[in-house]
């Protein structure tokens, strides 16, 4: 049992909830105590002069002049596309098929995809992630190195064999027997032992013929307790696409509905051209959506909505994610300030200064992505899209003790004088100053400020550490 004291916050609430007084959402200890069990489980927490004599004789670990934050989830992020993010020139469909497939193929083969996703899990945890929902490939040998890997570090992932039988070449496609088979035997094995959970994964609808989607939903059907994890509404000519193979359906998500896979544990990744409809549908399902900025902008795909996914009468639960790599950062860091962009540019249109009669200002000042609201995202709303609340996302008593440790000197040299805290060091007294240090961080840091990420109560990477990562296998393809 140990006990690590510093500045600590955390959220109890969504923030889109308090227009007017996000901090209500937050809960800070500028002076806090967090005691770890030796299962890595959080058997206490609160000011450390109350928490301390509760607990005589504890190892006390002090981080100073720091800011300690739950570890960071990341909704959607691909294993096998590490080497090539920033890859130039393409839209989503040409992207694929000249960036990603290829590298992806080359995970197939047990060496390569080990030492990658090796260099995977490094860069996670240099970015303050400690859970992810990941995609793989179309071959079990993938999907079972990334477990492993994941078991090893013992860090929480949600992962399948990525299903993919149509518009890709014929040596990266799998039927859908093939499909149900491998996947059978990987949920057996993995879903549900330590911080593994399985995804039912079609990489997306333009990729899966009626067999593959049907087996799919018949997967859920005998095993509701999993997550669906896929594509969704990204590109305007993969949605064109995607209606033209299921004439029947109206819309993209009438696709996953039309098999049984939108729910709870429902995830779809990116929704730049979802309608409303689609929105309320999904509201109303509880299923969740992932905002990934980064990757919409570098593949030119467009603005989500943040405002309306957000809207109180048809809240739908967000992550955010990296998109590695259509996305070009590892960093959440990274993600929250092109989120930030995208939502500035979304309240332009909406406040009435291009087109006064499309102003909404309600909707157009939720696009506002404040401190609060961005990292209460890639925290507990994180955790709450996933319906992983119960286990990470916020520091309460009896979740896993992921976090990571924010040292807002580090990183580029205008952020020490961005945040305005002394040379010599401090930390934020009040929630205010700390959620405006989060600001400067998320706007004009990066990983850099990422000084320490512990995962289940055990640091497991360190920036000032030589190498970096505490214990870790480093290899690259």
């Amino acid at each position: 049992m140990r006990a690590i004291r510093g500045a600590f916050l955390d959220f109890v609430d969504d923030p889109w909830r308090h227009v007017g007084n996000e901090r209500a959402a937050a809960r800070f200890l500028p002076d806090g105590m967090l005691v770890v069990d030796d299962q890595g489980i959080i058997l206490d927490r609160g000011p450390a002069d109350e928490v301390a004599p509760r607990h005589p004789g504890v190892e006390i670990v002090p981080i100073a002049d720091r800011l300690i934050l739950p570890g960071f989830i990341d909704g959607h992020v691909h294993v096998p596309q590490t080497r090539i993010l920033g890859s130039y020139g393409e839209q989503l469909l040409p992207w694929l098929e000249k960036w990603v497939f290829p590298e992806e193929r080359r995970y197939f083969e047990r060496p390569y995809a080990e030492a990658g996703v090796r260099r995977f899990f490094d860069n996670l945890l240099a970015s303050g992630t400690t859970t992810c929902q990941a995609f793989t490939t179309a071959q079990p040998v993938t999907t079972e190195v990334v477990f492993e890997e994941a078991a090893r570090r013992n860090m929480r992932i949600i992962t399948g064999i990525t299903a993919i039988d149509r518009n890709a070449p014929d040596w990266f496609t799998t039927s859908a027997e093939e499909f149900t088979a491998a996947a059978t035997t990987l949920i057996e094995k993995y879903h549900g032992v330590g911080r593994s959970s399985y995804a039912i994964t079609p990489r997306f609808a333009y990729g899966a013929s009626d067999e593959l989607l049907a087996a799919c939903g018949r997967l859920k059907a005998a095993h509701p307790d999993l997550w669906v994890h896929t594509h969704i509404s990204e590109n305007p000519s993969e949605i064109r696409g995607v209606l033209e193979l299921h004439g029947d359906c109206a819309d993209y998500l009438g696709v996953y509905e039309k098999y049984g896979l939108v729910g709870p544990k429902f995830t779809g990744g990116h929704g730049v051209w979802l309608t409303d409809s689609e929105f309320r549908r999904l509201s109303e399902a509880g299923a969740a959506v992932t905002f990934c900025p980064c990757s919409n902008l570098f593949l030119g795909s467009g603005l989500f909505r943040l405002g309306r996914a957000t809207d109180p009468e048809h809240r739908v639960r967000l992550s955010f994610g990296s998109d590695v790599g259509g996305g070009n950062r590892f960093s959440m860091l990274s993600v929250l300030e092109d989120a930030y962009k995208v939502g500035m540019l979304n309240n332009t249109q909406l406040d009435g200064s291009v087109d006064p009669s499309k102003k909404d200002a309600a909707e157009a000042e939720r696009n506002k992505l404040s401190p609060y609201r961005a990292f209460y995202s890639v925290t507990l709303g994180g955790a709450e899209a996933l319906r992983l609340e119960d286990r990470v996302g916020s520091f309460d008593i009896g979740k896993e003790a992921d976090f990571v440790v924010l040292d807002a000197r580090g990183g580029p040299s205008a952020m020490a004088w961005r945040t305005g805290l002394p040379a010599g060091g401090g930390a934020p007294a009040t929630v205010e100053e700390a959620a405006e240090l989060l600001f400067a961080i998320m706007m004009v840091g990066d990983d850099r400020a990422v000084a320490e990420t512990w995962v289940m109560g055990e640091r497991a990477y360190a920036r000032d550490a030589s190498g970096g990562l505490v214990g870790s296998t480093r290899g690259a393809p």
